[in-house]
């Protein structure tokens, strides 16, 4: 089961929060004291320590799920789900069942519990604590081989202020505006970093087509980066700075992931 990207920031009644681990995915098969480890996509993996302390359960047959890491003091098998114990497939069964037998298990290291982060913003937590971010699960899911939308990626972001030099047209039912084309300044130059498009609501959108529509040139004010959209662009001067949250820089020198949260000058 895989957790789908989201950028959404929300706490409510039925989701839980665990950390999320930069590591390997690694399932542990066992049945007798046969035990096979493989990652993800299926290879087989050869970890005699995980392998035999998952060997060392008071269990017959039982097929675990986790993320296996390295480094000092946080390295080890970090499980947060069972699918199979001892002739019961539990993958049916609600996350907060499934997670209640987990904790029934009596681990040893490398053996882990992935911990529950109890906090009323944990991908706050998670930022802070210089984590990769969180997994949000729904307490009633069940355990599907594929990504789904009941288990959520909320990773850790970078805040940075940029500069607005152009905008596209809105499409479909949006209003005001599609996206906005920021850039960093560089020595004297603005270097095209992305388009944002999220974190507007329809308010901003119309106050922002208002603001911008003033400041129109008709050249890009981009000095540097490529990808710069061709058709329905509106340039502006660059004057109007915002502050974008994003994931990771890509190798080509864009935002991954954007959303708008805050434009200057604005209450």
């Amino acid at each position: 089961m895989a957790a789908t990207l989201t950028q959404e920031r929300f706490t409510a009644p039925g989701w839980i929060f665990e950390r999320k681990l930069d590591g390997i995915r690694l399932l542990a098969y066992r049945r007798g004291s046969d035990v096979r480890l493989f990652s993800r996509n299926r290879l087989p993996q050869t970890l005699p320590p995980i392998a035999d302390s998952v060997a060392a359960l008071p269990v017959r047959e039982v097929i675990l799920d986790g993320e296996l890491t390295w480094g000092a003091g946080d390295g080890g098998y970090h499980l947060f789900d069972v699918l199979w114990l001892d002739g019961r497939n539990l993958t049916d069964t609600p996350w907060r069942n499934r997670r209640r037998v987990l904790e029934e298990l009596p681990l040893q290291p490398p053996l882990r519990r992935v911990p529950i982060v109890d906090h009323p913003e944990p991908w706050e937590y998670a930022r802070a604590a210089g984590w990769e971010g969180v997994i949000a699960k729904h307490v009633d899911s069940p355990y599907e081989s594929r990504r789904s939308k009941l288990w959520l990626k909320m990773t850790c972001e970078v805040k940075r202020t940029f500069l607005v030099g152009g905008f596209t047209e809105p499409k479909g039912s949006r209003v005001g505006l599609g996206a906005l084309l920021v850039g960093d300044p560089a020595g004297e130059g603005l270097v095209f970093v992305g388009k944002v498009g999220t974190g507007l609501n329809t308010a901003t959108l119309l106050a922002l087509r208002e603001r911008l529509d003033a400041l129109e040139v008709s050249r890009p004010p981009f000095t540097q980066g490529k990808g710069l959209p061709r058709d329905a662009v509106h340039w502006v001067r660059p004057e109007v700075p915002v502050e974008v949250a994003f994931i990771e820089w890509t190798v080509h020198g864009k935002l991954r992931h954007p959303r708008l949260l805050s434009i200057e000058g604005d209450s």
